[in-house]
């Protein structure tokens, strides 16, 4: 085996089952559904939000070639033409403020084809930030920001664009529905207890869809392959910075992985894919009985 093949500490490996809808990957493939997107979405509102009709999970825009690109967890605009994108958020970054400023400038710039002069055409949007943390510290589930005037506090600038961050730390229950309330907690305790103690139909119907996901050999060979790319990124982090001629080791060691992933993934045996993660010793064990990587040194 290449002893250039080092691999980072990895971090403990939550089993699909387990996931919460925190979770972006669990909440990216729930999301899939129309009809959970519409259920989501009319939870956050309080009110039936009609069917869309079109939605995207992980939608990628980018400004310029030279321009950061984004990856929204949840793009989808309703039969009134109002624009909504859903970030789930399970750790609590410095940027998250500028974050939604940059994200709710790149919907904009999607919304207006070449040539049209009328910015009154601009639809209706939402950013929403769905938290497993109170960024602000005030203890509010729902906190909702439109751009007003400082000299005069009733005068709102009614450009049609809000943004929404929403904490399943929030403590105000009598200040927003019962069934935000649940939501939020079941976003963070994705379980069937939970979902058993809501009266919510929508919020049981999601549940349904989070069982169906989560029971999915389809989706439980993306999480998989999530999860190598995430470990290879870790590796690579950590390998940053040491001598270029280190290199072609890492290039090395990355098609090898690869390899194996590809090899374990066509032979059904899921269940070492995930071990060889966790697991440098097994790993190599694996690699030897696929020979892969064996040279001498």
């Amino acid at each position: 085996m290449n002893k250039k093949l080092n691999s980072a500490v990895s971090a403990p490996i939550v089993p699909l089952k387990e996931l919460n809808l925190s979770a972006r990957f669990l909440f990216d493939e729930v999301m899939e559904d129309p009809q959970t997107q519409q259920d989501v979405l009319s939870i956050i509102f309080d009110r039936e939000i009609p069917l869309v009709k079109y939605s995207a999970t992980e939608k990628e825009l980018r400004l310029t070639p030279l321009a950061r690109s984004i990856r929204m967890d949840l793009f989808s605009i309703d039969e009134d033409e109002i624009v909504y994108d859903a970030e789930m958020q399970d750790k609590k970054k410095s940027d998250l403020e500028k974050r939604s400023r940059y994200y709710q400038a790149l919907m904009d710039t999607s919304l207006l084809e070449p040539g049209i002069t009328d910015y009154n055409s601009l639809n209706q949007t939402y950013l929403i930030m769905i938290m497993t943390f109170d960024l602000f510290g005030y203890g509010k589930y729902r906190m909702t920001f439109v751009p007003m005037c400082r000299e005069v506090r009733d005068c709102e600038l009614e450009d049609g664009a809000a943004r929404i961050f929403l904490s399943t730390k929030g403590t105000n229950e009598d200040e927003v529905s019962k069934e935000l309330v649940d939501f939020l907690h079941y976003v963070e305790n994705t379980t069937d207890a939970e979902a058993a103690r809501t009266d919510s139909e929508r919020i049981r119907r999601i549940h349904e869809r989070v069982r169906k996901v989560r029971s999915s050999e389809e989706v439980g060979v993306r999480y998989l392959r999530a999860l190598e790319e995430k470990n290879e990124e870790r590796q690579e982090a950590h390998k940053e910075g040491r001598e270029e001629g280190r290199e072609e080791g890492r290039e090395e060691g990355r098609e090898e992985i690869n390899q194996l992933n590809a090899r374990l993934i066509a032979d059904g045996r899921m269940e070492d894919l995930l071990k060889s993660t966790q697991d440098r010793e097994y790993q190599e064990k694996l690699m030897k009985e696929y020979q892969i990587g064996v040279q001498s040194e």
